[in-house]
């Protein structure tokens, strides 16, 4: 059986199946007289001395006393077995066992293990030193903030006043930590931090004169991502610092007062769960905390960026599942009833139960929102579904970071913590584009998402208390202020719940406040944008009655051309000024393929071959290959899809780390409040088409660029100077919006491309902007320069923005010395202009 589910591992065991017109071949009948042979005999083993001892007429204690003698001899054997085991586990992998020990029983620091992560012990001292007037911080914003929203949040916690605040005298200690300089943008850090916390925390509170509550004593362990973005050219030298944990640590409690029945097993997991609830929705993902340094940089941009992408999970099999089910004192051994649990984040789901099979098949599909791509994980773990306890089978977990470098993947993988099994999954990237499609009808796949909707809530205006407050204000005619004026009232405590055919989310509640404010972030999947519609509901918390009501139908975002509405919306069947302020955007689901991989060719040709025929296909580069002739449209329409998670990156990451373990995500600025950017590729959309008819009669010069290139030799890097150019063509009467574009070569893919900002109404523009290549000096001098000057203000939608180009061979260069001059531009396909 081994054997054929590795050749068809889709194949099920062959079972007879009672009123089944199926035959069965002789083997699948020998098979079943055998089973049945050993199963008899062993009941025959089990129960025939039960049977003598009673015809005999001995005494049952002689059977329990046996049974018992049996039960320690095979117990006894077993921890033999074990022992003899691991001795000779340890004598063949000797090294391996000792560091799987070291790391399971020890729990040694971080930098132990890994490679890049690296001793703080310079941090640990400064957070020994600074930890007092920390202490002081959170006692204040204890008494000070928390105290009066606990008040607030019940009626019987009106008393609830912190006695007693002291947080020991241990600092955190981060026992590794993580840096990311070169895997992310120039203008970022990025921090991974390994925190250990075990306090002598000491605080009491009272919540009436008769109950007394109180903690002594925690600890805490979690990751925690640092982020410091932007870096300006200006003190503090760091735009802000945002701070989450990608997954949610662990934390033990020690009650004191009355609070101690928590410590008991029953209720401990409830209340420390609860906590870490609270915490998880102040500062583990998609929730951060984030301290803007400069004006420029706004907390909600920080706060509530757009997710990365999306992950489609295919749950279809698995295979060689221990067998978990026995029978007779474990006698006979039976089989499993597997199921699947899949999570990302704090989103998780569980499939359907396959009775009695080693070799389930579910063929399902779910859908995950990723916010941090690579750091988040796709977890996956298998049970045998138990009435009392279910069975671990084995789990794999997988870094998104994989997935989406990869695109797709459709393997299997080995379980981990079980002795056997494999589990077939089928992965996809889906990229968010916010480019509107042409047929925006659901997908012909049932239950699959074809767009994702994101809202940010930000907050609500003149909220009615109660529907007695509103009728009473129409039935005497008063809205707005006057009705303020007669009737001084304290604000509803609200929140919002949102809902989108079955998928209901509700906001934090806002307590005691006609203008409340929840900052949140949400996320829904879409399967028809034409005919569903979001429907915001603001309620009162402990009524639950409907304080407002507003729809939005999703072709309202798909008609805009930015697929986003971001406004103040009026409520219905609520107060005469009533308001809801939120920001609702609209992505489409794209598939992201492997990007195909461009000849090495000049763009020179490239061009020519392009220009030489507009509606030419691809296959003229491919004359043998049918398979790639396809037309050169449908090929940008591709990269346009393809591409549609980059365009909206201010920061990009490179992906040809050295090691798996540098790999690192992209990072971006761009928020759930800020339009998607769009960026430019050396193979844009308007690359197939001819270029205007004004540069085409153009019989002038089309300027020139001045440029510095050199090599640091104590950084390792290529650098590129774009000082300024002169003499541009003229596109407008205004000037030339102009920008200049380049690439190291053979990088020519979306990731790899350089840019500077655009200068408006101007044919001299200045630029004076550094960029940088991670390239070995060796490696420089086999690499050319393909610089581009582009129009930013497009003359037609379908014709080229280029309005010259300039190609350095790096190889005839003196890259210590440095080169700097100016390069005359040219336009491939065009008459070579006479200066």
């Amino acid at each position: 059986m081994a054997s054929a589910a590795q050749t068809h591992p889709g194949a099920q065991e062959s079972r007879f199946i009672p009123g089944s017109t199926e035959r069965l071949s002789p083997s699948a009948v020998n098979r079943f007289l055998m089973e049945f042979l050993i199963y008899f005999g062993r009941a025959v083993v089990v129960f025939y001395p039960v049977y003598l001892t009673g015809y005999l007429g001995f005494s049952i204690s002689w059977v329990l006393l046996c049974m018992f003698m049996f039960t320690w001899w095979q117990k006894n054997r077993q921890w033999k077995d074990v022992q003899i085991g691991g001795a000779l586990d340890l004598v063949d992998n000797e090294k391996h066992i000792i560091n799987t020990e070291l790391k399971g029983s020890l729990q040694m620091a971080s930098w132990v293990h890994f490679t890049d992560v690296e001793k703080a012990n310079w941090v640990n001292k400064v957070l020994e030193q600074a930890w007092p007037f920390v202490g002081m911080y959170i006692e204040k914003l204890l008494k000070d903030n928390i105290q009066q929203t606990v008040r607030m949040c019940n009626s019987a916690l009106k008393m609830f006043t912190f006695t007693k605040i002291h947080l020991g005298h241990k600092a955190p200690k981060i026992t590794g930590i993580r840096s990311y300089t070169h895997e992310v943008d120039q203008r970022e850090v990025i921090l991974d931090m390994n925190i250990n916390y075990d306090s002598d925390v000491d605080i009491d509170a009272d919540v009436n004169k008769a109950i007394t509550v109180g903690v002594k004593g925690l600890q805490f362990q979690g990751m925690l991502r640092v982020i410091l973005e932007p870096l300006v050219g200006q003190a503090p030298l760091v735009g802000g610092v945002t701070l989450f944990f990608i997954r949610c640590p662990t934390l033990q409690i020690n009650w004191t007062g009355m609070t101690n029945l928590l410590d008991s097993p029953g209720f401990s997991s409830l209340s420390e769960d609860t906590i870490m609830d609270i915490i998880a929705s102040i500062i583990v993902l998609p929730n951060r905390m984030c301290f803007p340094l400069i004006d420029q940089v706004k907390v909600d941009q920080m706060r509530f960026p757009l997710p990365r992408g999306v992950v489609r999970v295919h749950v279809l099999e698995a295979r060689d599942l221990m067998a978990k089910d026995t029978y007779m004192m474990g006698l006979v051994k039976g089989k499993s009833d597997p199921y699947a649990t899949v999570r990302v984040g704090n989103r998780h789901f569980k499939t359907k139960t396959i009775k009695e099979n080693l070799h389930p098949r579910w063929n399902e599909v779910y859908e995950f929102v990723v916010h941090e791509a690579p750091g988040q994980e796709l977890e996956v773990e298998l049970y045998d579904e138990d009435r009392d306890k279910d069975d671990f089978l084995g789990s794999y977990n997988m870094d998104l970071g994989e997935i989406k470098r990869e695109k797709e993947m459709d393997q299997w993988f080995t379980l981990e913590g079980a002795t056997s099994g494999e589990i077939h999954l089928k992965l996809q990237w889906l990229a968010l584009s916010s480019e509107p499609c042409r047929d925006l009808r659901p997908s012909t796949n049932s239950g699959l998402s074809c767009a994702m909707l994101a809202i940010y809530l930000d907050s609500g205006s003149n909220l009615p208390k109660d529907h007695s407050e509103l009728a009473s204000n129409q039935k005497h005619g008063k809205h707005g202020r006057e009705a303020r004026l007669t009737k001084k009232n304290v604000g509803p405590s609200s929140y919002v719940e949102f809902t989108l055919d079955k998928d209901v989310q509700k906001s934090k509640v806002a307590f005691m406040s006609k203008d409340p404010v929840w900052e949140q972030g949400f996320t829904f999947f879409v399967h028809n944008i034409e005919t569903q519609q979001l429907v915001v509901q603001v309620k009162e918390h402990e009524k639950k009655t409907v304080l407002g009501v507003f729809n939005l139908p999703l072709n309202r975002l798909s008609e805009n051309s930015q697929m986003s509405l971001d406004q103040r919306f009026p409520l219905e069947r609520s107060g005469a000024n009533s308001q809801i302020k939120l920001k609702a955007t609209l992505r489409i689901l794209t598939e992201e393929r492997p990007p195909t991989k461009i000849p090495e060719s000049s763009p020179v040709n490239v061009n020519q071959q392009m220009s030489a025929g507009g509606n030419a296909s691809v296959s003229a580069a491919h004359p043998g290959d049918p398979a790639k002739s396809q037309p050169a449209d449908q090929l940008n329409r591709t990269n346009e899809a393809s591409s549609a998670q980059r365009r909206r990156s201010s920061f990009l990451v490179s992906e040809a780390s050295k090691s798996p373990n540098a790999s690192m995500r992209r990072y971006d600025s761009h928020s759930l409040l800020s339009d998607n950017s769009i960026a430019s590729s050396r193979f844009d959309l308007s690359d197939g088409a001819s270029y205007p008819e004004a540069i085409r009669n153009h019989q002038g010069t089309f300027g020139e660029i001045h440029l510095t290139v050199r090599y640091a030799n104590m950084r390792n890097k290529l650098i590129v100077l774009v000082h300024a150019c002169r003499d541009l063509f003229l596109c407008s009467d205004h000037g030339t919006d102009s920008y200049v574009r380049m690439y190291l070569l053979p990088d020519h893919s979306w990731r790899h491309r350089k840019k500077t900002h655009v200068r408006k109404r101007t044919v001299n523009p200045v630029f004076e902007e550094k960029f940088e290549f991670d390239v070995s000096l060796e490696e420089a001098k086999t690499r050319k320069l393909d610089i581009s000057v582009k129009n930013n203000k497009m003359f037609h939608t379908r014709q080229r923005k280029d309005i010259g180009m300039v190609m350095l061979d790096i190889s005839q260069m003196d890259l210590i010395k440095g080169v700097s001059d100016w390069y005359e531009l040219t336009l491939p396909g065009l008459m070579k202009s006479n200066k």
